[in-house]
């Protein structure tokens, strides 16, 4: 079952996703007081001048980018944010409540080591299944929409402005902690949001191609596709076989090409995703 597919399953990523938000926030961020982005990062910057709660200000910012992610993204995506526009304020709230989250440590590199985990990854649960946590995650996706650049890549540049509005309240080791979190949260986010997708493209260019597509297809259950190729010394019309295997498939793939043809060219790609049939659709009787 597609984690997009199951409301269930999709709703509680989205809570799953905005509670280690607000735990990063809680115990790692405010606690130590390393600078961040976001509407967190905004919400920080509104609480210094304005004297406001952080929840009070996050819970404003987040209702501003919910009517903006409504306009732009459409219904389905403005009913994830709007359960991260509720509840985000509210674990905030919830968990500044425990004072032993105050005190889980005084070390400003474990702080923002963690800090930035727990934001990435709550963040890149949340925007996996479709939705948002609400705030600076939304033009970002926007943008995404709108002209293809990547959510990862544009968050990074949102929060690195933000970042730089808190540099006159914030000390020198606040500010250099403040990127690493920065650069922690984006790989995070990039990983959750390609977990579990990552798959290996496989080119073969051998004389063989016949046998190792049968090899594949019965041995393995992968599909492939026969595409014509010209060899480049001797100028041979033949077909290579592509296929695309999981990671832990690629060595016994590799096995059985060799079994046949020691001399086989085999190509092999990361890809980050594949949709189609045996991935993301049911697989057809080889």
């Amino acid at each position: 079952m597609r984690l997009n597919n199951s409301l269930f399953l999709r709703t509680l990523c989205i809570f799953i996703g905005n509670f280690l938000l607000a735990l990063g926030i809680v115990a790692f961020v405010e606690a130590t007081g390393v600078i961040m982005g976001g509407a967190t990062g905004l919400g920080l910057i509104m609480q210094h001048f304005l004297g406001f709660d952080l929840a009070i200000c996050v819970a404003i910012l987040n209702v501003f980018f919910f009517i903006l992610g409504y306009l732009f993204l459409g219904k389905k995506f403005a009913l994830g944010t709007l359960i991260s526009t509720i509840i985000y304020p509210l674990f905030l709230s919830f968990l500044s409540e425990i004072a032993y989250l105050q005190h889980l440590t005084e070390d400003m590199l474990l702080s923002t080591i963690y800090a930035g985990l727990l934001v990435g990854v709550g963040v890149g649960l949340v925007l996996r299944v479709g939705a948002s946590t609400g705030g600076m995650d939304i033009p970002p996706v926007i943008i995404n929409k709108k002209w293809g650049y990547p959510i990862p890549t544009m968050v990074w540049v949102f929060d690195i402005f933000i970042l730089l509005f808190q540099l006159p309240f914030s000390n020198t080791e606040q500010i250099l902690y403040g990127i690493i979190l920065l650069l922690i949260s984006t790989y995070a986010m990039d990983r959750v949001m390609i977990l579990g997708e990552s798959q290996s493209q496989v080119m073969i260019i051998s004389p063989a191609y016949e046998e190792i597509s049968q090899t594949i297809q019965k041995k393995l259950l992968r599909g492939v596709t026969l595409m014509k190729v010209k060899t480049g010394y001797h100028l041979h019309d033949q077909l290579a076989v592509l296929s695309v295997v999981s990671p832990r498939q690629v060595g016994a793939l590799n096995d059985l090409v060799q079994a046949i043809d020691p001399t086989a060219f085999i190509i092999i790609t990361p890809i980050h995703s594949v949709k189609g049939r045996g991935f993301t659709l049911p697989d057809i009787d080889l």
